[in-house]
Parts: structure tokens; sequence; C-alpha cells
């Protein structure tokens, strides 16, 4: 049995290839891979990319991958996995009142603790959050206690 026999066949492009493939400047190809958007290995002079990662390069370029409006704005306004502010502009602030709303249950009860300790891992100012998932109705509360709206429309206004 040869040594070779267990690795995975890897094929290679050279900068000359991947822009006949693409119908591009071979130019354009190498600043590509000389400032990392796409990953190659320097031989020589010429640059070489594996299959497996020019076949990611075209997937993370590709239109399928476009993200929809309350993704951009939670992108935009999430920061090490917190929202630092929340935005003046009504419909902005809904996405991301929504994206948090996702984190409770629709059929349980949660005590006023409960959703301000899951609101704060998202905004400092649970108070706020709060009052603007009820205002919104979002959540109900009954009592000091909060529930999801189950008949709550994502993305509607």
């Amino acid at each position: 049995m040869a040594e070779n026999e267990n690795l995975p066949a890897l094929k290679f492009y050279s900068t000359a290839e991947i822009a006949e493939m693409m119908k591009m400047n071979v130019q354009v190809i190498a600043r590509k891979l000389k400032y990392g958007e796409l990953i190659g290995y320097k031989i020589g002079k010429d640059w070489r990319v594996k299959e497996s990662d020019f076949l990611e390069w075209l997937e993370k370029h590709s239109n399928k991958n476009v993200m929809d409006p309350g993704q951009k704005i939670i992108n935009r306004f999430m920061k090490k996995g917190k929202f630092e502010i929340l935005p003046a502009q009504r419909k902005k602030r809904r996405y991301i009142l929504e994206y948090i709303l996702k984190q409770f249950e629709t059929n349980q009860v949660y005590s006023e603790k409960e959703v301000n300790d899951i609101i704060i891992g998202f905004h400092d100012d649970y108070c706020r959050v709060r009052r603007e998932f009820v205002d919104e109705k979002m959540m109900f509360r009954n009592e000091g206690n909060y529930r999801r709206n189950a008949s709550y429309n994502f993305g509607k206004e």
C-alpha cells in the first residue's frame, strides 16, 4: 500500500488560470492574492490557489449571500456581541429589538430579572429595551412577569 493513497487529491490553479476562468485581468487576481482577499501560496514568482480556497472565495462573493436589510443593521450596530447604541430611527431599532427578542421562548413566562439578564447580554440599557418590547407589542407584561408575544410578526411594520 502506497503512503499517498489516503491523502486527498489537491488541485491548484495558477494566477493565469484563475484570471482566464473568471475573465479577469491577471494583475487583478495577483492583487487579490497579495492583499489576502483570495487565499493562495506564492511559489517563486507566481501564486498557486487551492481549488477549495478558490471555490470558497467564489461562494463568498455570490449574490446568494446578499444580506437582508435587517442583518445589515445588526452588523452595523453590533460591536463585540453587543449593541452599544440603539438607532434613533424606529425601523432600524426594530431590527435590533427583534434580534434580542429571538432569545426569548414564546410559551415561557419570565420574571423581570430574567428579562433584564437576557437583555443585558446585548444592550446595557435593559430598562429601555424591556419598555420598547412592551410598547411594540413584542412582549406582554402582567404583574411584573413577561411573556413573548407568540403572534408577533417579525419584519412587519
